[in-house]
């Protein structure tokens, strides 16, 4: 047995040194327009529905990106299943009330409750606390001098007159930031005396669709009141309060009232669906490069008004599609990869990264083994900062490759500027950039694991997100070029000898 250890190894040096050397040009040029547009008009048709998630038009294009990887010879990446299918928990309220003394108020005509955070439950509380405005900032925190553990408390929506503490979602006068410092303080349950009521209609879903059926913790139970309401429970205190308080502000106290609070849904369980095709790799095929893209985007209005998503992100699902058409004629050429190439669509992107969430909590191949994410979400369309730039036609967004591997700024550089020689603009690598692209595509998911990843991106335009992203919009030279170089990034990383280095620290930012 011991004479053929050195042929064998000797074949292997050979054949990793072939690979090494085997230029990729020839496979690269598969990568064409015409075959871009053919695949982009029918992911992108009407006959998809705006590929909602779930939705029967989210399956059509899971069914076409699987017959795609199929006529490959792509193996099925979730043993033996093209699919990896996650669970979506959608919640709809049978039941909710309020009273007050033993008195029924009326939904929509004096409460509401809050959708967003309530959980099923009845609660009856003998007391009410008012903290006034709920706020807790840097200068002030109305629950000084109050204990409010266990107990309801009661706020009003706003901020006092001259209030300075910004506005906005990251405001403490935002509904949401006093519900957490109400739960901070340990409150159990959540009025906010609101001036817009009566409200015409009240929505039945309990919160939006979401991934996670299980909960680590809960907010307090929260409904809006109305100031009639409000008067039940504190007297003549609670008559026009929102309006007193501006002139006359009340002190923190609490209030004797019998409270009936109740809150009730049903779940219905849906899901949606990653679709995966892997490429074996030949003496490092138990290692392995990513390439994504999300497949889904926003669905339909319900008059009838098509979501397109030619762009975002059927413009990086096509690239994936032709991707491993590339590696596949590479491999059918005796030209394939060393590590195993797994090509993903994910769904859920638009809805908060549900698939490469769930694939990142769930993964099917080793991310500790995973060298690399390449992940593609719209590269079919100039920016609007291209629009009148010279490099219109030649540019794209390159997202973190300057974050978690010290590698991946030069592979990408020494690529391009061998291969397809475009401007690589890295403006929102800027830890400061307002619109944190790289946290808002599904690479981050596997950043996050500690994967280093590479964000293509061509910019926002006008037509992101509106019924306008339409496939007749599409530079698809520019998308085949892009797509090349994401091919020859791929090419250098499925083929060196080793991974990719994991020496930088993943730094958030506050929020995330």
């Amino acid at each position: 047995m011991r004479r053929f250890v050195l042929p064998l190894f000797l074949g292997a040096c050979t054949f990793a040194s072939a690979q090494k050397t085997a230029n990729p040009t020839s496979f690269a040029k598969t990568i064409t327009a015409e075959d871009m547009k053919k695949h982009l008009y029918i992911i992108a048709s009407a006959e998809m529905e705006g590929r909602d998630t779930p939705s029967p038009g989210l399956e059509k294009a899971a069914s076409y990106i699987e017959n795609h990887f199929k006529s490959l010879g792509l193996t099925a990446g979730n043993n033996g299943s093209y699919r990896q299918y996650y669970p979506i928990y959608r919640d709809s309220v049978t039941d909710t009330w309020l009273k007050v003394n033993g008195q029924p108020y009326q939904l929509s005509n004096d409460f509401q409750p809050n959708t967003n955070v309530n959980h099923p439950a009845s609660y009856r509380f003998s007391e009410v606390v008012f903290a006034g405005y709920g706020i807790v900032d840097s200068s002030s925190d109305a629950y000084s001098n109050l204990d409010v553990k266990g107990k309801l408390v009661l706020l009003l929506d706003g901020a006092p007159t001259g209030y300075k503490g910004g506005t906005g979602f990251n405001s403490p006068a935002n509904s949401f930031a006093k519900i957490g410092r109400a739960q901070e303080k340990g409150a159990s349950a959540v009025l906010f005396v609101s001036g817009t009521y009566p409200r015409k209609t009240f929505p039945g879903a309990a919160g939006s669709p979401n991934l996670h059926g299980y909960s680590a913790s809960y907010f307090p139970q929260t409904f809006s009141i109305s100031q009639s309401v409000a008067a039940a429970i504190m007297g003549k205190d609670g008559e026009k309060i929102l309006d007193n308080m501006k002139t006359a502000p009340l002190p923190s106290r609490s209030y004797k009232a019998n409270i009936d609070l109740g809150f009730f849904t049903k779940t219905i369980v849906d899901s949606a669906s990653n679709v995966i095709g892997v490429l074996e790799g030949t003496d490092k095929k138990e290692e392995y490069l990513f390439i994504t893209s999300h497949y889904d985007h926003v669905g339909k209005r319900p008059d009838g008004t098509i979501y397109y998503g030619a762009d975002d992100d059927g413009s990086g699902t096509t690239g994936i599609l032709e991707l491993a058409e590339a590696f596949a004629k590479a491999k059918a050429a005796g030209k394939g990869p060393r590590r195993s190439i797994v090509f993903m669509t994910v769904s859920g992107e638009e809805k908060g990264l549900w698939g490469s969430e769930y694939y990142s909590n769930h993964p099917i191949f080793p991310l500790e083994k995973t060298t690399a994410d390449l992940n593609i979400d719209m590269i079919g369309r100039v920016g609007v900062e291209y629009l009148k730039a010279k490099d219109s036609a030649n540019y794209v967004y390159v997202i973190g490759d300057d974050k978690l591997s010290t590698d991946l700024t030069p592979i990408t550089d020494m690529v391009n500027k061998k291969y397809t020689k475009m401007i690589l603009d890295r403006k929102y690598n800027d830890p400061n950039d307002q619109n944190r692209f790289y946290y808002r595509s599904d690479h981050y998911n596997f950043a996050e694991k500690g994967v280093p990843v590479i964000f293509y991106f061509n910019g926002v335009h006008a037509d992101y997100h509106k019924p306008t992203d339409t496939p007749d919009k599409i530079n698809y030279s520019l998308m085949a070029k892009r797509g090349q170089l994401v091919f020859f990034t791929a090419w250098e990383m499925a083929n060196r000898n080793e991974m990719l280095k994991r020496d930088l620290k993943l730094d958030k930012p506050k929020g995330f």
